[in-house]
This record gives structure tokens, sequence and C-alpha cells, in this order.
């Protein structure tokens, strides 16, 4: 448990930042998460979670293109053959 000061400031435990991997002068965020519980991490984290999903983005992009290119092809055929 930690206090909260007049200044809204709060020491991190040890045992906290070192699970979290936090150094004096890194930049931490709180986060809400979709169950809307706040978590804290570090902004590296944070910034490799969005690479991450950005990763999948990319591959969901590609694979809509690719349908979307063959459902034209195969729109385009049926409109020929008529």
């Amino acid at each position: 448990m930690v206090s909260v000061t007049s200044k809204y400031q709060v020491t991190i435990p040890k045992n906290v930042r070192e699970d979290l991997d936090i150094h004096s002068g890194d930049k931490v965020v709180f986060v809400k998460n979709n169950n809307g519980k706040w978590i804290l991490m570090t902004v590296k984290e944070l910034t490799s979670k969005m690479l991450s999903a950005s990763e999948d983005i990319e591959n969901t992009i590609k694979e809509s293109k690719k349908g979307f290119n063959e459902g034209f092809k195969k729109s385009r055929k049926s409109l020929e053959d008529k």
C-alpha cells in the first residue's frame, strides 16, 4: 500500500519497480484496460505493445485487400460473361 501526497504523488514500492523493470528517470503511464481496470506500465512497454498490435493490423489490411481483389476479379468476370 502506498500513500498519496498532497501533490498527488506516490512512491512505487521496490518490488513493483523491479517487477515492472522501472528505473529512475523512466516515464510511466496509466492505461485503462478493456475491463475498466487501470494498469501502470512504462512508456517503453506501451510502445512495444502498440507496435505489436500494429503488426496485426497490417496483416489484417493485407488479408482484406487480397480478399477484396479476389472478390472484385470474380465479380468482374461474372459481369463479362453476361
